[in-house]
């Protein structure tokens, strides 16, 4: 595999993600979340289990790995899904993309804290800029103007109420579950992690739908609607999850975790090319603050070098 190619790769689930949220925004409407979740679930680890048995892999979840698996289960398939499809009813694919996607920087922390990875001022600088990036393109341009002093927020109170501290649980847990994977691939093929912690994450949320009596139990979508669901599941859960929680046990945490700032603008980018929506101003700025935010943290060694050689530079004022 090339360098471009393992590039795309890994780039490829935060734009699949950044797809599946819109297209699962209008479905928890009416579905409800504990059934949206589910079905982005179940589905999608019945398939990796499949490809992963036809690909000849171990299926086994190793007894060692067995107690964070189920505490990786709980975190990143029951509360992460449920705390997204939840915040979607309150704040939609924009803002809620915004929200989820600040987890880079809790992952950041906890790689340091528990794997000892640099991050340094660049990577710092970086994750800020990326922060700073995401912010500007998913919130609503009236939020914005409120935070500058130019407006009045009482609109947009009640939306932001219903659904930020949904997504912002949603950002830990996915935080939280990313740091776990590592645990619970210690000695299990990470792919059949991914596969089996979908399956029995599922479980639950659909023991839960069934009980909630506000929602029917199967929801009359059509056909459109279930092909909305079948992207969300199989491309935007199968195929992005499985790529990226392999790349997550192999690859430096900080810097793999801030493409996830790529996720609302895939999500802008799409609705340019289906809905012929364009980018405002700030918009193309806050893109370009992304950009810069994921060269920052993933060249962040590189540049920093520099610095350390520097003669003028003293070795003990400049730790990572």
């Amino acid at each position: 595999m090339t360098t471009l190619q393992r590039g795309l790769l890994m780039v490829l689930p935060f734009a699949l993600w950044g797809t599946a949220m819109a297209a699962m925004a209008p479905l928890v409407q009416s579905g409800g979340a504990p059934l949206v979740a589910c079905l982005r679930l179940l589905p999608a680890g019945v398939v990796i289990l499949m490809a992963v048995t036809w690909l000849g892999r171990s299926l086994a979840i190793d007894p060692g790995d067995r107690g964070w698996f189920l505490l990786f289960t709980l975190v990143d398939a029951v509360l992460f899904q449920f705390c997204l499809a939840k915040g979607l009813q309150g704040t939609g694919a924009g803002l809620g993309s915004v929200l989820i996607d600040s987890q880079p920087l809790i992952v950041a922390l906890l790689a340091r804290w528990l794997f000892a990875e640099s991050i340094n001022p660049i990577g710092w600088i970086g994750l800020v800029v990326g922060l700073a990036g995401i912010v500007c393109l998913g919130v609503p341009a009236p939020l914005l103007q409120h935070w500058w002093l130019q407006a009045d927020l009482s609109a947009l109170q009640s939306g932001w109420q219903q659904g930020t501290g949904w997504m912002l649980l949603a950002a830990l847990a996915m935080a939280f579950g990313t740091v776990l994977s590592r645990f619970a691939c210690k000695r299990s093929d990470p792919i059949s992690v991914t596969g089996w912690h979908m399956v029995l994450g599922g479980i639950p949320l659909l023991l839960l739908h069934a009980l909630d009596s506000s929602t029917a139990l199967l929801p009359a979508w059509t056909l459109w609607n279930w092909a909305q669901m079948a992207y969300a599941s199989l491309l935007g859960s199968a195929l992005a999850y499985a790529l990226f929680f392999w790349f997550a046990n192999r690859e430096d945490l900080t810097g793999f975790s801030t493409l996830g700032f790529l996720t609302p603008v895939f999500a802008l980018a799409s609705g340019g090319v289906l809905l012929g929506e364009r980018l405002q101003p700030l918009q193309w700025f806050s893109v370009l603050l992304v950009l810069l935010s994921v060269l920052l943290v993933s060249q962040r060694q590189r540049l920093w070098e520099p610095w350390i050689s520097s003669p003028i530079s003293s070795p003990g004022d400049l730790k990572a």
